[in-house]
Order: C-alpha cells, then structure tokens, then sequence
C-alpha cells in the first residue's frame, strides 16, 4: 500500500482530531447531568420519557445539553408559550379587546325607552369589576330602568358545545369554563366562607350575584379539626355542597371552624345562562330596574354608544402564563382566528392562524401539532426542539421583555413559587397533566448568559419530576463551573 504524503497525513490527523471532537461534544450534549439523573431514578421515570435542551439564547453554538430534543411531546400548559408568542408578535404588546354597548333609544325620567345591548369581542379578561363599570356608564347615562331588553351578542366566536366534564371528569373546576366572545368573570361563582363563632354558623358570600338562583347565606359551623383530622383538612368535602340545581345552591354539611376565612371558586354549571344571570343580578343589585329580559340578539351595524377596554396583551398574558390561566388561552387563541376573515372565529380558524404564523416565523416544514390554545389537550405535540426554535425567535424579537416577564419567576411568584430552585435564576412556563410534566424558559446563567431550557416528561410517573427539574434548572444556572 502507498504511503500517504507527510501533508496527507497531518490532514488526515486533523480531520480526525475535529471529528472526534464533534462526536465527543455531541456525546457530552446527550448526557444527562448526574443531579438530573438521580433525581430522575428516585422518580422511576427512564430517559426515554423525558425530553430535554439547554442552549445558548441567541446564540449559535452547540446545545449543552440536548435529550431527545426531536421527539414529538405532550407539553401540557408549556403549549401556552406558543399562543402568547404567537399573539404577541401578531397583535402587539398594545392590542386591547373592546366591548362595545349601544342604548337604542331615548331616556325619559330615568327610562330607557328601549334596549341596551353588549356585543363581545373576545375579551379574556372582562371580571365583575369590569361589568360594574360597564353597567354604572349606562347609570351615568341617566339610566335608571330599562323598558326593554338586555341584549347580548357573542357571535365572534363560534364555539362547539362541549361537556366540562369531558376533559377529566371535574366539571365544576373554572379551568374547563368554554370559551366565550363575552365570557363575563371566567363564568364562575366564587363562594367565600367567613365563620362567626358567636352565631355557630359560616357566612356565606356570593360573587356575582346570580338572578333567580337561591343562595344559602350561612352553613353550620362544626368546631374542631375537620373530618379528615388534619386542621383544616378538606372543607368543601365537609359542606356538602349541592349543585345539582341550576336555580339553587344549598349545602348539607358544616364549614369547620379551625379552617378560618376560605375562598372556593367553581365553574357555573349551566354556563349557558350564566352572563343573563350576572348581568340582570348585578345591574338590580346596583340599584336598577329592569321591564324585560336579557336576552341573545344581534348589536346594530352602527357606531357604538360607548366601549369598555381590556387590559393590554402584554397584561394579560401575565395572567395566562404565570398562573396558567386556561380560559383566557383560548380566549386569545380565539382572537388570532379572527383577523383571517369576516366569519366568526372557530378552533379551527385559529388552529389554521398559529400554523401559518409558525410557518412563516419559525419553520415551514416542521410544524407542531396543534389542537387548542391552552394545553388542556392529549392531543398537543412538540417537540423540546420546535420549543427551543419558538423561544430563539422571541428572544431576538422586540417584544421579549413582555414574554419574558409573563413567566413565572423560579421560587417568587406564578406556578414556580413553591420551585425548590435557585431562586429568580429563571423565567419559566409550566406544565402538569396526568402522565405530563414540562417546563420551558430562560434560564439566568451565572457566567451572565442566558440560555433557553426545555424539559417534558410523559411518564406515569410525571408527577414526581419536580426535584429533577429543579436540578436541572441548577444544572443550567451553574454554567461558570466545569460540567
């Protein structure tokens, strides 16, 4: 056989000396950082369940650590990240809902001589503040009695019924509230328990006042530690709560008194006349008078007499991504469906908006699968990779002070209080379903760069990765040591 050349040769080195390296590098990249690995042991979850990426934010330079980064995850609430960005870049930071109202007719002596009528447009975020508001303008405006109708319009989204109960079997928990182009308060009650030692007996509030639903304004107060002799324990179990009446609700058990001042939210269940309820309660609970019903219609063609505003985007998605707020996803998920065309918005529409975003902003072959705006689905798929992509565009782009700053903050507030983590090392979005765990962010490096970090876990077990997450996210934060 020939020899090879003396330059041949140190070519022949070098090259191999360069591949070697990149093997090497790639080799170190897969490697799970032992804490993350033990951690993950004492969980029971293999790595062929967990996905994982760290890498430089905005740079060029190889992952530091990179697990499965291509496989196709469930992310849970993670997929919020894709909503926000999405709207953020479509919509801007300043985008703001309108409410338009109308008064159809002349005031005389306090009497509308006609109708008023709401129209929705998507707000996410139009709480019982909001509707007071709204209702002491038409106050403002004279109004005392309405002779006609309430009439409200929520044509702009075009949502098929579902039942609350189909996700996971918790119809009464706000999360699976339907979304709605007038989604007034998240349409829930929220029920506060205030105990009165001197009457034996727990004060029971209601907000919003629900017309023509029977409200029991009191339960018996039971002394001593509840039930499950735990302090407090589980108090709503203790009420016996019964809400199998749309018209009422009564309560069969006591409210302990050990558990002092509680707060219990649930979803409405007959969402459908929930904003007829609210609206009619609050406005005769204001002081007015109402000769008709509140009704569905149609809002006129014409301008508006006036428009209550939402909060700006980059507001409310403080909301949606630090506490994970479901309702208010799909309600901006909604939104981005309606610009497409003059047709209500449907899932559909907006499915089909963020995939031509994503197409156009992110890649145009290696789209993610998805179903809804939220992550209350098992049928969402992305992969660590696409995630880290959609947070490299975002960290570049101009609004990433507002994305970054709706992520909660590991160990100081959102879903990522209770973090175990360095504390404000990171900027964070979580997500928990059954069987599913994920995280996604930027993380604050103490070498002073930032990197981007995604973690998913589909397992049985997902439940009990927390600790390694938080390793993890250690892991990441250490990067001025030798790992």
């Amino acid at each position: 056989m020939q020899a090879l050349h003396p330059i041949s040769q140190r070519l022949s080195r070098v090259l191999l000396c360069v591949l070697a390296s990149f093997f090497c590098a790639n080799a170190l990249a897969q490697a799970l950082p032992p804490p993350v690995l033990m951690a993950l042991n004492r969980a029971q979850v293999p790595a062929d369940a967990i996905a994982l990426l760290v890498v430089e934010a905005g740079g060029r330079t190889m992952p530091r650590l990179s697990h499965r980064a291509d496989q196709p995850m469930n992310p849970a609430s993670v997929m919020k990240l894709v909503t926000t960005t999405a709207a953020l870049d479509l919509l801007g930071p300043a985008y703001t809902w309108r409410t338009p109202v109308w008064v159809d007719g002349p005031v005389v002596n306090g009497v509308l001589q006609g109708n008023v009528i709401i129209q929705g447009q998507g707000d996410p975020k139009l709480v019982l503040e909001k509707l007071w508001l709204l209702l002491r303008r038409l106050q403002g405006l004279g109004i005392h009695t309405i002779a006609g109708d309430i009439v409200l319009d929520n044509r702009a989204f075009d949502v098929p019924a579902t039942d609350p109960a189909e996700f996971d079997g918790e119809p009464l928990r706000p999360y699976n509230a339907a979304a709605d182009a007038l989604l007034i308060n998240f349409k829930s009650v929220v029920m506060t328990f205030v105990p009165d030692v001197l009457t034996s007996s727990a004060r029971v509030q209601f907000d919003p006042p629900l017309w023509g639903v029977q409200l029991q304004p009191s339960v018996p107060l039971s002394q001593g530690k509840s039930a499950s002799n735990r302090g407090c324990g589980d108090y709503r179990a203790n009420l016996k709560a019964d809400f199998s009446e749309p018209t009422r609700i009564r309560f069969h058990g006591s409210y302990p008194a050990s558990c002092g001042e509680k707060v219990w939210p649930i979803a409405y269940f007959e969402p459908a006349s929930y904003n007829a309820r609210v609206i009619e309660g609050l406005w005769r609970n204001m002081g007015g008078q109402l000769s008709g019903s509140v009704r569905s219609g149609t809002a006129p063609g014409g301008p508006a007499t006036f428009e209550v505003a939402s909060p700006t985007l980059a507001e409310v998605i403080r909301d949606v991504n630090k506490f994970s707020n479901n309702v208010m996803a799909q309600q901006l998920f909604l939104t981005l469906g309606l610009p497409s065309s003059q047709t209500p918005s449907s899932p559909a529409s907006a499915r089909e908006a963020v995939r031509q975003w994503w197409q156009r902003r992110i890649s145009a072959t290696d789209v993610p699968t998805i179903d809804n705006g939220s992550g209350l689905s098992r049928h969402n798929r992305i992969s660590a990779q696409q995630l880290g992509q959609l947070l490299q565009v975002a960290y570049a782009a101009p609004y990433m002070p507002e994305l970054m700053s709706s992520l909660p903050l590991v160990g100081v507030d959102g879903t990522l209080k209770r973090s175990k983590a360095s504390s404000a090392s990171a900027h964070l979005k979580t997500g928990s379903l059954k069987e599913v765990t994920a995280l996604a962010g930027y993380v604050h490096g103490a070498s002073g760069k930032r990197y981007v970090l995604v973690a998913m876990i589909n397992h049985p077990n997902a439940a009990a990765v927390r600790p390694a997450l938080d390793a993890l996210i250690d892991w990441a934060v250490m990067d001025n040591q030798r790992q």
